[in-house]
This record gives C-alpha cells, sequence and structure tokens, in this order.
C-alpha cells in the first residue's frame, strides 16, 4: 500500500485569508473596480484575497509581511508611478513576496518593470491570467508558460481573450468589493447643492477606435470586450444596497456597445427608478447615436464626459481623434436638446497646440457655457506620451521629444514655442492654488484667461473680465473627483498616500 503524502506547505501557501493581496493606487476616485474583479474570480474558486485602496488606506505593514502574493493595479500612468514606491516598500519589507503588476500600464512597461521590480506582469484581460498564475504558484507549478503571463525571461503580450464564458450555465464572477473601503471615502455626485454617494461599473472592456494618445489603444489595438449584463446588473444591486444612488459607467466608451449600454440601463431603470447615471462616449458616437440621447436621458443619464480634448482640428487631427471642432458643439446641442449634460475632458497642452488655439479653447468654453461643466484641472491637462503609445509610430512628435525617461514612464517633451510651456506652468499653478481654496470655476476661468491674454500680448483692459460669479448660481451635476481621461492629475487631487511609520511613500 503507497504511503499517504500530506500536501506540501507550498501547495497551500496562497490559500489562508491575506496571503494574497491586491493593491489599488489610485482609480479617478472610485471604488476600486480594478482589484474587486479578480478578487471576485479566485474567491469563485476558493481563494481569500484581500484588498487596499492607498487612495484612501493607509498601508498595514504587518498585512504586509503576511502577504505571500501582491497584485499592484495598474490601469493609468498615476497608478504605476505610486505602484512602483509600493513595490519598493514590499521589497524592503517582504523580500520574498511574489509581485505582479497588472493593468493598462503594466503591459506597456513590462521589460523595466521586470528588470527592477515585478516576478510576474500581466496585461489585457487580466482575470483568467492572474487566477491562473495565482493557481500555479500555489500548487507549486511552473509559471514560465502560462498564457498571458510575463516574467523575466519571457515577455509576452497582453491577454485578448474573454474573461467571461458565453457558453457557461454556472454563475459568473461578480466583482468582490467586501473589506474595500465605504463608497462615502470616494468621489460623489454633486447637484443641486446636495451630494450623493456614487457606485462604480463597467460594461465594456477596450475600445474599437484607435486615438493616438489614448493608452488603451497599444494594449487592445481596436478590440473591446462585454461585460456580461447578468454580472453588471449584480454589481449594480451591490453597490446600491451599499447606499450608492448614482452609478458611473467606467467604460473607455459606453457608446461602443449600444445595444448593451442600453439593454443594461432600462433594466436598470425597471428596478431601481430613482438612481441616476454617467458615462463616457466619444463626439463622433455622439452624433451617430443621437437618436438614443432622450432615451438616456429618460432612464435617468444626467451627464456625459466625452474626449473633446481639444478645438483645434489641426491638433484633432494629430490625435486621430474622429471628430472636428464643429462636431463638438453639434453634440452639445444634441445632449442640451435631449436633457443631459455635456462635461468635456481636455488635453490642453500639446505639441501641435498654439497659443491662438489655447484661446480659441477658452473662448469656445467661455462662449458655450461651458465654464461650471468644465472642471479647471482640464484647462492645465499637458500630453502625457508613454512607452508604447500609438503616437510614437504614427504621428511627426518625435521632434519634440526628448529620450524616454523610464523612471517616470514618460517621454518628456517640449512645445517648440516657449510660450506654451511657460503657460502650462504658469495654469497648473493657478488650477493647484484653486483646488486648495475650493475657489469658484468662474473666478479660476478667468484668471486663466488673464494669464494667456498676457502671455499673448493683449492689452490689460482687452482680457478683464466684468462678469459676476455668483456662487449660488444652478450649477450641471457634476462627481466631486475633477479629473478623467488619460492624462495625469495634479498631487493635490488625491490624498496623500502613507505608510504605518513610513512617511510619504
Amino acid at each position: 500500500m503507497e504511503p499517504v503524502t500530506e500536501p506540501t506547505k507550498e501547495r497551500l501557501l496562497l490559500r489562508p485569508p491575506g496571503a494574497i493581496m491586491f493593491v489599488s493606487c489610485y482609480e479617478l476616485g472610485h471604488q476600486p473596480l480594478g482589484i474587486a474583479q479578480p478578487m471576485g474570480f479566485l474567491e469563485q474558486v476558493g481563494f481569500s484575497p484581500v484588498g487596499l485602496d492607498i487612495a484612501i488606506e493607509t498601508i498595514d505593514e504587518p498585512a504586509l509581511r503576511l502577504a505571500k502574493f501582491v497584485g499592484i493595479s495598474v490601469p493609468m500612468h498615476t497608478a504605476l508611478r505610486l505602484g512602483v514606491r509600493v513595490a519598493e516598500l514590499i521589497r524592503e519589507k517582504n523580500p520574498d513576496c511574489h509581485i505582479c503588476f497588472y493593468g493598462l500600464y503594466a503591459s506597456i512597461n513590462a521589460e523595466y518593470l521586470l528588470q527592477e521590480l515585478a516576478d510576474t506582469v500581466v496585461g489585457g484581460e487580466y482575470e483568467i491570467p492572474l487566477r491562473s498564475l495565482i493557481e500555479a504558484l500555489d500548487r507549486d507549478q511552473t509559471i514560465n508558460h502560462l498564457e498571458g503571463v510575463s516574467s523575466p525571461n519571457r515577455v509576452v503580450a497582453p491577454y485578448l481573450k474573454r474573461p467571461y464564458s458565453t457558453t457557461s450555465t454556472t454563475s459568473q464572477p461578480i466583482p468582490s468589493r467586501t473589506g474595500l473601503p465605504m463608497l462615502d471615502q470616494y468621489a460623489q455626485l454633486e447637484e443641486n447643492g446636495t451630494e450623493r454617494l456614487v457606485g462604480y461599473v463597467e460594461t465594456s472592456r477596450g475600445c474599437l477606435h484607435l486615438c493616438l494618445h489614448c493608452p488603451i489603444v497599444p494594449v487592445y489595438e481596436g478590440r473591446f470586450f462585454l461585460v456580461p449584463e447578468a454580472v453588471v446588473l449584480e454589481d449594480i444591486r451591490h453597490q446600491v444596497h451599499a447606499g450608492a444612488t448614482h452609478i458611473t459607467f467606467g467604460d473607455p466608451d459606453f457608446l461602443n456597445g449600444p445595444g448593451h449600454s442600453l439593454s443594461i440601463v432600462r433594466r436598470m431603470h425597471e428596478e431601481f427608478p430613482q438612481l441616476t447615471f454617467d458615462f463616457t462616449a466619444k463626439i463622433e458616437h455622439l452624433l451617430k447615436h443621437r437618436a438614443l440621447m432622450p432615451d438616456f436621458e429618460a432612464q435617468g443619464c444626467l451627464f456625459i464626459i466625452s474626449a473633446v480634448e481639444s478645438f483645434s482640428d489641426h491638433v484633432l487631427e494629430q490625435l486621430h481623434k474622429g471628430h472636428t471642432g464643429a462636431d463638438i458643439i453639434t453634440a452639445l446641442a444634441i445632449l442640451r436638446e435631449a436633457g443631459i449634460t455635456l462635461r468635456p475632458s481636455l488635453v490642453a497642452f500639446t505639441p501641435w497646440t498654439s497659443l491662438d488655439d489655447y484661446l480659441h479653447m477658452l473662448d469656445m468654453v467661455e462662449d458655450h457655457d461651458l465654464i461650471d461643466a468644465t472642471d479647471p484641472v482640464q484647462l492645465s491637462i499637458r500630453l502625457l506620451v508613454p512607452p508604447g503609445s500609438a503616437l510614437l509610430a504614427k504621428s511627426d512628435i518625435q521632434r519634440f521629444l526628448g529620450p524616454l525617461d523610464q523612471a517616470s514612464f514618460q517621454y518628456p517633451w517640449t512645445h517648440s514655442d516657449d510660450r506654451m510651456d511657460q503657460l502650462h506652468q504658469a495654469v497648473s499653478a493657478i488650477v493647484e492654488a484653486s483646488a486648495k481654496e475650493e475657489e469658484d470655476a468662474m473666478v479660476t476661468f478667468d484668471r486663466i484667461r488673464a494669464n494667456a491674454d498676457k502671455l499673448a500680448g493683449w492689452p490689460v483692459e482687452t482680457s478683464t473680465r466684468t462678469r459676476v460669479s455668483r456662487p449660488d448660481r444652478p450649477k450641471p451635476p457634476r462627481l466631486t473627483e475633477s479629473w478623467f481621461c488619460c492624462a495625469e492629475p495634479t498631487t493635490q487631487q488625491f490624498k496623500p498616500l502613507l505608510t504605518k511609520g513610513h512617511g510619504e511613500i
């Protein structure tokens, strides 16, 4: 009779609670879906991961020492830079811990991360590769040939297969938000002088479009994946039960699959008729699907975020945005007729943006009554060029670029008109100071305008504004986190990230 072999310690290493930790560094003021999703997938197969959001929580060093696997979610540039500092702390306090970076900015920086800090990197649709990786580590199996998992000796392409089964009759994994900070710790909806709790879901990931500056493009290359309707609706239910009265649909473009999106909001409205929502969509989709806008408003849509980026046709062409300055005004009229607010995001500073372009942008924002719908930080956003950006091969940006600053994960660039770099510094300072003082958006706008007019050499009296900004004026609905899209926020826009007894991280 063969002796019974007890499971080795390594095979059970990742099963105890706390052995697996997922860390979110920054997710635009939302309760982090980037860690809730993989935790849901792992809980379904018997693991007990814990989550940590360092934008809200301090790092618990005893928990960090306990962890045997830490997955660091890096869906954007800010998160990656903070994630590197978290990984450095882990290496100091828990050197044997397996560190995995995953998300959009992980895959485009895979070689550097694997050389410096990471044991593995996962990009694209990360849930299945993460689960396969953790199961292999738990069984003490080799990870060298896992699909979608990069390691120091093997860098692979992002994983671009559906994470959810289209044929399975068993329940699909639902994002697990247990243990995450409560919704009142995150961005809230500000409407008519009141604030309401906000939930955050995605109905799709990736994007059909190929805007050159977008970090999604080098990873997804024009593909997108739908999240099953049942999964989205169940996640919404959980957040409504946690107090949410508004839902942000965080898809890169909610109208990539308009039938899927409309079906979800209709069912959501049937179940929760008082629930409101917002979403993000391209200008060209707002034009193409204009007939849907009254229906969205009837289901509870308050505002739509759109990556306007610029009012200059030349800049829009360089970015391959797919719309013109005139299209923006048409889309604005469509939404206003439907009773929905357009909240534009901008890339106000690019190598191709002239001072006249910047002044024209200010004119358009003012003339079309968009000051209160445009968060002041949008007027300071500078184009980010990360490694792997589609801009590097398909635009004339090379003449503006310096060498790659790998530690900062970007190519620095300099404008050919030094007034534009001066203006960027000045506007950034104005925006940061106004955020600290919670200054009225119109006052901040006028300060920015006066500064731009002065640089352009306009007479002082020309730039003087006589508008009276009444604090009690009606304002369009907004989220209290005033930054979104594909560039970088100012440091004042998220809480200091502290470690216990470790100072600032």
